[in-house]
């Protein structure tokens, strides 16, 4: 498993630690690096709730500030900005690549410059993108990248990872340690590993780790790039249908978003429209305000649709039809304004 996500993210097997989920691989990384009084943290207005509520336990405890990078007028993190705000006193830069509430794509590889030509360490959350983006954490710049197994890559829940580079991880002491990251080397002393294993714990899901590694050397197998080619195509076609449906708006920000499409329907709420395509065996989820609260604040967001569609050939997610008798997302969604008669696949 470790070659393969190494494979996957152009990594070194010893730079790979395997988790339980993104959020934990996430924390691994945030809770060691140690922060004190005036510290301060630069993120983005699409920061994802679990890393900024981390953020804000952090400076409740030790005094450290949270500034967030202002964005362009596409809305991605404005790296000219980032830039601007750089001084001695940032210990992190970590942000959200793909948000969790829309298909926007922020400027990773832009923001690694950045932190490298500065010396700040850097925190990648690739949650949403590994498995529909190609990683290159030595093109993104990125010190840290959390990831999970069950979003694009399709495979098991339970099931993440964290890539740390090499030499920041031989000299990062985890915020936790058990007998699988540290040996007891007799009386008070303990040894850790000189890799990222050392935040790896003892007890852990073999079955679901074996899925994940499968999950991975299948994307592999097909090509990141014709899946990125694939998903993007299939969420630009739902956005443009969606832009045609009375009373729909399509939430999603940037220039060139990411296959996580997000809606809203004018008076129906959002649990109202993702179970009806749920009724016709399509999956869609609702994507709250709390899970992205900085950016639902500033743009006033209320619970949104979220479909995220998959390359796999036999799902039905990318046969979507409005056409008589046959499962459609729009003709699932309900009665006003969808009486449309267009299919794509």
């Amino acid at each position: 498993m470790y070659r393969s996500v190494a494979r996957l993210v152009n990594a070194d097997p010893g730079e790979i630690a395997l988790a339980q989920n993104a959020t934990v691989a996430w924390q691994w990384a945030f809770y060691a690096l140690g922060f004190k009084s005036g510290d301060r943290i630069l993120t983005t207005t699409a920061e994802y709730a679990a890393n900024y509520l981390s953020y804000l336990q952090i400076a409740k405890r030790t005094g450290a500030v949270i500034d967030v990078v202002l964005d362009d007028a596409d809305g991605r993190l404005d790296p000219q900005v980032l830039e601007m705000m750089i001084d001695d006193r940032v210990r992190l830069i970590a942000i959200t690549w793909v948000p969790t509430n829309g298909g926007l794509v922020n400027p990773a590889a832009e923001v690694g410059r950045t932190a490298n030509a500065y010396g700040v360490p850097y925190l990648l959350d690739a949650c949403q993108a590994v498995g529909q983006l190609p990683v290159d954490v030595a093109a993104l710049g990125c010190d840290m990248l959390a990831a999970t197994g069950r979003k694009f890559l399709r495979g098991p829940r339970g099931t993440g990872f964290l890539y740390m580079n090499r030499a920041p991880a031989e000299r990062t002491e985890p915020a936790m340690i058990d007998m699988c990251g540290a040996t007891s080397a007799g009386g008070n002393r303990y040894t850790l590993p000189t890799d990222a294993r050392r935040f790896e714990t003892w007890e852990s899901n073999y079955a679901a780790r074996l899925g994940l590694g499968a999950a991975i050397e299948e994307a592999l197998a097909i090509g990141i790039p014709r899946i990125e080619r694939r998903v993007k195509a299939l969420a630009t076609t739902l956005r443009a249908l969606l832009d045609e449906v009375p009373g729909v708006t399509v939430r999603d920000l940037g220039p060139d978003p990411a296959a996580i499409v997000t809606f809203t329907l004018d008076r129906m709420d959002a649990a109202s429209v993702a179970a009806r395509p749920a009724d016709r065996g399509i999956n869609v989820s609702v994507s709250s305000p709390s899970s992205t609260p900085i950016d639902s604040e500033r743009r006033h967001l209320p619970d949104l649709v979220r479909a995220s569609p998959q390359p796999v050939p036999d799902c039905v997610f990318p046969k979507w039809s409005v056409g008589h008798g046959e499962t459609g997302l729009l003709r699932g969604v309900g009665t006003a304004g969808l009486g449309m008669s267009r299919r794509f696949t």
